[in-house]
């Protein structure tokens, strides 16, 4: 251990090495100033090296979370983060202290209030000026987090009984799989993806975190889950560090598939299997397209709600939000909620606060608007019934495209996937390229689809009514008729 001055006008600080979770760092101890804010300068895909500052409260929480599956799954930027206890501490001490004036806030005030044009007001008359424009906390709005722990637990009979961390807000589901990418990908790792995969998943993964996709086939061959498939690429993934990072969406975008309960019962079977041959396991779960299940046998709750507490070697992470599940595809709302066997509410905090520093050092904080508009929706006392109607409008689509394609024989080359759930279904085009297709109906019929890969087309039953679903079908086959090889 040895001092020195970082710079004589700003802190003196005291430097220590130490070894955590098999990489060198320095940590940052402020002998001026409690706790200072040091961060490490690390950039592009580069791995952390040997020797570099750790801030103090990094360190506290790796400490808080050392021993554990989480703490040994964090990626280098995992490592590093922390929530600052700078401006945001000393404005919430003014708040509670600050009896004649709080010159803390950086917001406009006049009579008590937060600013707020009036052709604003005007068009939010239901959210006070604070609901309406003030800056909302980092974590989102207390009210709103509890109340969706709520509505998990509610949509998750499983999970009566189980510990979980109180749900973070943060600014879409897309934000979500992007900030838990943040703390658990370093480059160069693997993250196991079927090959029927949401394509943003590449851009994070690969493009922003330097690390790659391992794939595996989504469908077995009788038009199932692929579970050995799944296991096979955990393994591959696994092969070098004991780690893997998985990611499972259902109802599947851009499927349209949900696994059946024995399905479901095999993917949490093969991995607590996974996880009992030591290795420690991220699980994902994109629940975007949660809640919309059409077929009696559809595994109805979160494979969240299997994983959580299911092992001391697996931590399952959940993303979900108001964006589909409540029909608010613009509000950019989403949660992530954390469980894993044996973590208890400091670890749970640990994870939580680090989690914050990602959300602060990239958008501050999640709108507080549509957070108060959600909530307040949420208690409204047709909030449910509303709910089940559009759910069940989706339904009869669905049923409505199951219904023709059972009474219509496929042109050669177009073979309609199985799908069960969610907005979408898709075809496998054989012989010929999806984008060809796609093209074609977008050129010669007017009709917009996507092509994923050149070999499927995806179609999105979600948003055709259901008295045209007969003329769309008919005109993707007869598209697809004429195409050539």
């Amino acid at each position: 251990m040895h001092s020195t001055s970082v710079n004589k006008n700003y802190i003196q600080c005291k430097f220590s090495s130490k070894w955590l979770n098999g990489r060198g760092l320095t940590v940052v101890e402020s002998l001026d100033i409690p706790k200072v804010a040091v961060l490490s300068a690390t950039a592009g895909c580069g791995r952390q090296q040997k020797g570099e500052i750790l801030n103090i409260l990094a360190e506290e929480l790796n400490r808080s979370l050392s021993g554990t599956c989480a703490g040994r799954l964090l990626s280098d930027l995992g490592q590093r983060m922390f929530f600052p206890k700078g401006l945001l501490s000393q404005s919430a001490e003014a708040t509670e202290r600050a009896h004649k004036f709080n010159a803390t806030v950086g917001m406009a005030y006049s009579g008590g209030q937060p600013i707020m044009l009036e052709g604003v007001r005007q068009q939010l008359p239901g959210l006070s000026p604070k609901e309406a424009v003030a800056y909302g906390p980092t974590s989102g709005v207390m009210a709103f987090r509890e109340l969706w722990r709520k509505e998990i637990l509610r949509k998750n009979p499983s999970m009566k009984g189980k510990a979980c961390s109180l749900p973070v807000s943060v600014p879409g589901l897309t934000a979500g799989v992007s900030y838990l990418a943040d703390l658990f990908i370093d480059s160069g790792d693997t993250v196991v993806v079927p090959d029927m995969f949401w394509p943003n998943y590449r851009l994070i993964i690969e493009e922003r975190h330097c690390a790659k996709m391992e794939h595996y086939s989504f469908f077995d061959d009788k038009g199932g889950f692929n579970v050995p498939a799944m296991e096979a690429a955990i393994r591959k993934s696994a092969a070098t560090r004991k780690r893997s990072i998985v990611i499972l969406n259902f109802p599947n975008n851009p499927t349209g598939y949900t696994p059946s309960l024995s399905e479901a019962a095999a993917i949490q079977t093969t991995l607590l299997t996974l996880a009992d041959s030591g290795i420690d396991l991220l699980v994902i779960m994109d629940d975007a397209y949660f809640g919309l299940q059409y077929e009696a046998d559809n595994l109805r709750e979160s494979m969240f709600a299997r994983l959580a507490g299911a092992h001391e070697r697996i931590l399952a992470a959940k993303v979900d939000g108001s964006t589909k599940e409540d029909y608010v595809w613009g509000f950019r709302g989403g949660f992530i909620t954390f469980a894993g066997k044996g973590l208890d509410e400091h670890q749970y905090g640990a994870l939580v606060k680090k989690l914050m520093g990602v959300i602060r050092s990239s958008v501050s904080s999640p709108a507080a608007p549509t957070q108060y508009i959600m909530m307040k929706a949420m208690e409204h006392p047709g909030y449910l019934a509303e709910k089940e109607k559009y759910a069940a409008l989706m339904e009869t689509r669905y049923h409505a495209v199951k219904r023709w394609l059972a009474t219509h024989p496929a042109p050669a080359g177009l073979r309609p996937l199985p799908f069960n759930s969610g907005y979408f279904m898709c075809f496998l085009c054989e012989g010929y390229s999806a984008e060809a297709l796609r093209l074609r109906l977008l050129d010669e019929h007017g009709i917009g689809t996507i092509s994923l890969q050149e070999k499927w087309l995806r179609v999105a039953f979600s948003c055709i009514e259901e008295a045209d679903i007969d003329e769309l079908y008919s005109t993707i086959y007869k598209a697809a008729a004429g195409m050539k090889a």
